[in-house]
């Protein structure tokens, strides 16, 4: 096989394996479980019950002038839309679609996390954390997959998202 043949890892998108073992390379302790393929935050509820922590949720959005946000917020609160653009200083928000979300975090819809970073080489995606999050002793997220949820410290989720080049801005979403 011809050397240029030979795809470069840097160039495809992260596996499921891969961030585990990139998770326990950085230190980062989790708890994993795989689960049915989940689409909605009412369909994950069940499997969540299996894993200590604060389920979140993920919304991709585009501001009015392109720039695209990933909001990260406790799987039961409220995100008021209106509300956020002057909370994170942006311009109104609308979501993002399916083709932005392939290009940007190379994950599909009901499988979005913050930890999908690792595919924004262009960084063109900004990360906003909920503060409830940050400091939690365990968040629940995907691991680039909807067929499976992983548990891990919110410090150790900003430290890993740091670590890729996207240091999320803490902000306090709701109240």
């Amino acid at each position: 096989m011809p050397e240029s043949a030979v795809p470069d890892p840097a160039d495809t998108p992260w596996t499921q394996q891969r961030l585990l073992d990139e998770l326990t390379a950085l230190g980062i302790p989790f708890d994993h479980r795989d689960h049915p393929a989940v689409f909605t935050v009412e369909a994950a509820r069940e499997h969540w019950a299996t894993l200590p922590g604060l389920p979140v949720k993920n919304l991709l959005l585009k501001d009015a002038g392109g720039r695209l946000w990933l909001v990260v917020a406790p799987a039961e609160d409220p995100v008021d839309l209106k509300a956020l653009p002057k909370r994170i200083g942006s311009k109104r928000l609308s979501f993002a679609g399916p083709a932005e979300l392939a290009a940007t975090l190379a994950v599909q819809a009901g499988s979005v996390t913050p930890l999908a970073v690792v595919n924004d080489r262009d960084r063109r995606v900004s990360i906003v954390l909920d503060s409830s999050l940050a400091g939690a002793a365990r968040i629940q997220v995907h691991p680039l997959v909807n067929t499976a949820t992983i548990a891990l410290a919110g410090t150790d989720a900003v430290r890993f998202l740091t670590h890729h080049g996207h240091p999320p801005a803490v902000v306090q979403l709701e109240g």
